[in-house]
């Protein structure tokens, strides 16, 4: 079982290749949003949430990807499937 900061660490390394504000990356917290901060274009969240699916290995359905908007979304979805 993975503590949060684990869980955050390995989602930080996922984001950063598709990330445009690499000042924002510096200052990364649970709050970050993903699209709007980290300058994510939505169109490449599709393959974040494919990418967590993958190191992770859970399964996210479309309603959960749908509301993952900062970073802690994502570490508590992957907190709350029980994989982490």
């Amino acid at each position: 079982m993975e503590k949060q900061a684990e869980v955050m660490d390995k989602v930080v390394g996922i984001l950063t290749p598709f990330v445009k504000n690499p000042d924002a990356l510096k200052a990364i917290s649970m709050e970050t949003s993903i699209l709007k901060d980290l300058k994510v274009n939505s169109a490449r969240l599709v393959d974040i949430v494919l990418e967590i699916e993958d190191a992770f290995g859970i399964a996210v359905s479309d309603d959960q990807a749908d509301q993952v908007k900062t970073v802690g979304d994502a570490v508590r979805l992957i907190m709350a499937t029980g994989k982490a």
